[in-house]
C-alpha cells in the first residue's frame, strides 16, 4: 500500500512540470487582457483554517443543527464529536498524515462527519461511489494507494464496494465501530498547501485520472461560494451530489463554515424532480444544484405548479453539463424570482472557477457565458500558433488557462498526463505556481445590455471528452475497455442525443 510521502512522490513537483510556451510579450498582454476584463479576482482568505475547526467554534458559541439525513439530524457539536470518533477509528488503523482513506456507502450524514474526520488528522480523502462496477472501484482505491475503506453504510453495503475494496487490497473498516471510540483529542494538523482529496475523472487510456485537491483549493472554492450566493447561518445546502463528483464537496461542507444546514438527500430523492422540489419546501432549503438535465425535468414535471412551488429557495445552480438558452428562458420564466446561475468548473481547480447569474440580457445570446472568475482565481485565454500560445483579444476564440489559489497539484501517478494539462504558471506569483490547461474552448464577451461586466463564453471541447448528464466522459475510455475483450478487434464511439 501506498503512504503520504509516497502519495507525494507520485506527484510531478512544480520543477517537473513543463514551462507554457508563450513569449514575454504575450505574457504581459495576456495579463493586461485579464486584469482589464475582470478575469482576475484577489480576495483575501484565511487558509490555515480547516471546517472542523468552524464546526467546533460554531458549536461553543451556539450550538445549531449541522447535518440532516433520512434517519437523523446532527448538531454542530455531535458532528464534531462523531468527527473525532470516527478519527481514532482511523488512526487506530494506523492511518495518519498523508495516507489515503477511501470512503464508500450511501450518502448520509455520516459521510460529512467522515471527511471531517479525515481532514482532522491531515488525511487524504478519496471517495469510492456506490454506483460504480466493482472493476471501477478497484481501480479507484488501488491507484489512489488507499490504505483503509471507511464503509459508512450502518446495515448491508453494495456488493460491489466491498469487491472492488478486496480486490484492491483494501481493509475495509466499519464508520459504525467508532460509537465506541472515545474522542481523538490533538488539533486539527497540517499546513495549506497539503493535500486534501483525490477525485477520479474519466480517462482516455481507459484508466481513470486522480486529481489532487490541496487543502487550500478546497478552502478557496468553499469561501467563494459564501461570498457570491452570501451564504449565511440561515441557510440550507441540497447535498444530492454522488460522492464521486467534486460538486459534493461543497454541498457537504460549505453551509458548515457559517453555521448554516446541511440537507442530505437520498437517491430515491434526488433522482425524483417532484420529490425534492416538495423536499425544499417541507426542509427550506435555500441552495439547489442541478445539472440541466435534472433542471428541464423538474419544469416539465411541476408544470402550472412551478409557480406555487420552491418557496424557500434563494438560488438555483445550473453545473455539471452546458446550459442552454433556452432552458434557462423557461426557469426564469416559471420562476423569475430565483436567481439562475451559469457555474463552470474542472475538477483539476478545486471545482467551479466561474459563476454567471444569467439576465434577460443573456437570453438574447445563442450560447449563455460561463461567466467571471470566483475569488483568487486567474483566467486567460490563449491561442495557439506555430511558436507557442499567444494572448486571445475579447472576441477571440481560444483556450482556457487557469491560474491561482484553485489549481491542483496534477494526476495522482499519472506524469504523462499531469504533463500535458499541467505548467509552471508564467503570468504571476501564485501560491501555487501551477496553471492549468483546460481543453475547453471559450472566448471573452462583451456586457450583455444592461450590465458591464466582461463574461466568458464556453464554445466547445478540443479533444473528444463529452459531459453525459453531468459526468465527464472520454470517448476514448469506452473505446479502451471495449478493445480489451477478445471478441473485439477494433472499437469506435460516439455519442448521439435523444429528445
Amino acid at each position: 500500500m501506498t503512504g503520504g510521502r509516497a502519495v507525494e512522490e507520485r506527484l510531478l513537483s512544480l520543477d517537473e512540470m513543463p514551462v507554457l510556451p508563450i513569449s514575454a510579450e504575450d505574457v504581459e498582454r495576456a495579463r493586461a487582457i485579464g486584469a482589464a476584463h475582470g478575469m482576475i479576482r484577489d480576495h483575501e482568505v484565511d487558509f490555515s483554517t480547516s471546517v472542523i475547526t468552524r464546526v467546533e467554534r460554531i458549536a461553543a458559541e451556539r450550538d445549531r443543527p449541522a447535518v440532516t439525513d433520512a434517519t437523523r439530524t446532527l448538531s454542530y457539536a455531535e458532528l464534531a464529536a462523531e468527527a473525532r470518533r470516527l478519527a481514532t477509528l482511523l488512526t487506530r488503523a494506523g492511518i495518519g498524515t498523508g495516507t489515503v482513506v477511501g470512503v464508500g456507502g450511501e450518502r448520509r450524514a455520516t459521510v460529512v462527519a467522515a471527511f471531517l474526520a479525515i481532514e482532522l488528522i491531515s488525511a487524504v480523502y478519496v471517495p469510492a461511489d456506490t454506483a460504480w462496477p466493482a472493476a471501477r472501484i478497484r481501480d479507484v482505491l488501488s491507484q489512489a494507494g488507499a490504505e483503509v475503506l471507511l464503509n459508512v453504510d450502518p446495515g448491508e453495503s453494495a456488493p460491489a464496494l466491498l469487491t472492488g475494496a478486496r480486490e484492491a487490497g483494501c481493509r475495509v473498516i466499519r464508520a459504525a465501530d467508532a460509537a465506541s471510540c472515545d474522542p481523538w483529542g490533538g488539533a486539527p494538523q497540517g499546513s495549506s498547501d497539503r493535500l486534501q482529496y483525490v477525485l477520479f475523472t474519466s480517462g482516455s487510456t481507459g484508466r481513470p485520472k486522480g486529481a489532487v485537491v490541496e487543502h487550500r483549493g478546497m478552502i478557496n472554492h468553499l469561501t467563494a461560494k459564501i461570498v457570491d450566493f452570501e451564504i449565511t447561518e440561515t441557510d440550507v445546502v441540497a447535498f444530492t451530489a454522488p460522492l464521486g463528483f467534486d460538486i459534493s464537496v461543497w454541498q457537504m461542507l460549505c453551509p458548515l463554515l457559517v453555521g448554516g444546514r446541511v440537507e442530505v438527500i437520498d437517491d430515491d430523492v434526488a433522482f425524483d424532480p417532484l420529490a425534492l422540489a416538495r423536499m425544499v419546501d417541507e426542509r427550506g432549503m435555500t441552495i439547489w444544484e442541478v445539472v440541466p438535465t435534472m433542471l428541464r425535468h423538474l419544469l416539465d414535471d411541476l408544470g402550472d405548479a412551478a409557480a406555487s412551488s420552491l418557496r424557500p429557495l434563494r438560488w438555483m445552480i445550473s453545473n455539471g453539463e452546458e446550459l442552454s438558452t433556452e432552458l434557462a428562458r423557461r426557469w426564469m420564466t416559471a420562476k423569475p424570482e430565483i436567481p439562475l446561475v451559469n457555474a463552470y468548473g474542472p475538477t483539476e481547480c478545486s471545482d467551479d472557477v466561474t459563476h454567471h447569474t444569467v439576465s434577460p440580457g443573456d437570453l438574447e445570446r445563442m450560447r449563455l457565458p460561463i461567466g467571471t472568475p470566483i475569488i483568487n482565481s486567474r483566467l486567460y485565454v490563449l491561442c495557439r500558433d506555430d511558436a507557442g500560445w499567444t494572448a486571445c483579444e475579447a472576441g477571440e476564440t481560444g483556450e482556457l488557462f487557469i491560474g491561482g489559489v484553485c489549481v491542483g497539484r496534477g494526476y495522482l501517478g499519472d506524469p504523462e498526463h499531469s504533463r500535458h494539462a499541467f505548467f509552471r504558471d508564467p503570468f504571476g506569483d501564485t501560491p501555487t505556481g501551477r496553471l492549468y490547461r483546460t481543453g475547453d474552448a471559450v472566448k471573452l464577451l462583451p456586457p450583455a445590455v444592461g450590465t458591464r461586466r466582461y463574461t466568458l463564453q464556453y464554445v466547445d471541447r478540443i479533444d473528444r471528452q463529452v459531459k453525459i448528464s453531468g459526468a465527464r466522459v472520454e470517448l476514448g475510455e469506452i473505446e479502451a475497455v471495449l478493445q480489451r475483450h477478445p471478441g473485439v478487434a477494433a472499437a469506435a464511439v460516439v455519442v448521439r442525443e435523444v429528445s
